[in-house]
């Protein structure tokens, strides 16, 4: 297993939330550099499936559909880290770019009746 381990692991596969228009330009450019709070914060913020949920109320909040795109843990290497950060929570950090080959699956989250999204229940 491919993480930190001075932080533990905690899922296999992690799951990165983007706007439609995010993965478009990823697939385009074959890459995904991150968003701009990505950018800020030097590295690709990701939620293991039981962090989904509050990452997609928190940050994602009136943005549309989503994509969800799922990666395996393995396939990142030392890039990879986990980290604390929403209430001492470890959430996994990539540092570096997610090339598209790495991506596992694509799932759609679009926004339901309430304006939360609605993730698959394979996921959460």
């Amino acid at each position: 297993m491919s993480a930190d381990s001075s932080w533990g692991m905690t899922a296999t596969r992690i799951y990165k939330l983007l706007t439609a228009g995010q993965w478009r330009a990823a697939k385009a450019a074959g890459v995904f550099r991150g968003a701009p709070d990505d950018w800020r914060d030097g590295f690709i913020h990701f939620s293991d499936a039981s962090q989904l949920r509050e990452t997609a109320r928190k940050h994602f909040a009136g943005a549309g559909p989503l994509k969800i795109i799922a990666v395996e843990t393995d396939a990142l290497g030392d890039a990879l880290k986990w980290e604390p950060s929403r209430g001492g929570a470890l959430f996994p950090h990539l540092y570096g770019d997610l090339k598209l080959d790495m991506v596992a699956d694509v799932f759609d989250a679009p926004p339901g009746d309430d304006g939360a999204h609605i993730l698959p229940s394979d996921l959460v």
